[in-house]
């Protein structure tokens, strides 16, 4: 798991440079009550929104960033930050150069990716469940990331958040044909058939985020390695699955810049 802990269930992920500042919330240190208990961060899963209000000020005291969420769709849209948006972007990833911005992403079972440029130019992070992730969401935020940055991939490294596990997710065939039209590879990694399951396969996640980051030239990917202390569906303590509770709150995952 990330390195320290900034607050109530607050974890800093490390980056290169130190002006990189990351936060990945877990769902203890909020005030919302159950099903949502308690650090639920999301606006639209039907929490009191005074407990989310609190709980999203002190998710932003903790991390020392002004996030900026995002109306996620699946997708692989990303949108520049360069101040604070009047109205929540529609995208499933952000970029900025601006310090004190936050890119901020929500998951409860997907795969939050967060990309810095090795040097402290920019930063960018994506929502990477299995749709954006065959859509090339990663790719368009490290691409968009690298464009503020003035800098090539080689310069850029990446930390892969929480999300549910390869002995958790079991998809059907329509998955498994999303990446094997989206791979460039004769073969299509982190799938294994399910046993005793014709027609089902486990997927890996980050196994999956981390080849498409390495096809595109990303040397130094941290974080999520696929191991049960990652995963969302088996931490019921530490954090949100959609999957496990169906109606649950929301992790957070964001990176900025600081002044």
């Amino acid at each position: 798991m990330p390195e320290a802990a900034l607050g109530a269930g607050v974890w800093q992920p490390r980056f290169s440079h130190p002006c990189v500042k990351a936060a990945m919330s877990q769902r203890a240190g909020g005030v919302s009550r159950a099903p949502y208990d308690s650090l639920n961060l999301a606006v639209h899963v039907g929490d009191d929104p005074a407990a989310v209000a609190e709980n999203r000020a002190r998710f932003a005291r903790a991390c020392g960033l002004q996030p900026v969420r995002l109306e996620q769709v699946h997708g692989a849209d990303v949108v520049t930050l360069q101040g604070l948006p009047d109205d929540t972007p529609r995208a499933d990833g952000s970029a900025t150069a601006v310090a004190g911005i936050g890119c901020e992403v929500q998951v409860a079972d997907c795969l939050p990716v967060l990309i810095a440029h090795r040097g402290g130019r920019a930063v960018a992070a994506a929502h990477a469940g299995w749709r954006g992730l065959a859509a090339g969401v990663v790719e368009a935020a490290l691409q968009r990331c690298c464009e503020l940055a003035g800098a090539p991939v080689a310069d850029m490294e990446a930390w892969l958040g929480p999300c549910i596990g390869p002995a958790r997710f079991e998809v059907g065939a329509e998955v498994l044909q999303a990446f094997a039209r989206s791979s460039t590879a004769a073969a299509t990694p982190g799938f294994v058939a399910r046993a005793g399951a014709p027609g089902k396969w486990l997927a890996d996640l980050p196994a999956l985020a981390r080849e498409r980051l390495a096809a595109a030239g990303v040397l130094h990917v941290l974080g999520n390695d696929g191991g049960d202390d990652w995963c969302t569906v088996q931490q019921a303590s530490r954090f949100f699955s959609f999957r496990r509770e169906r109606v649950t709150g929301r992790l957070s995952a964001v990176v900025g810049l600081s002044g």
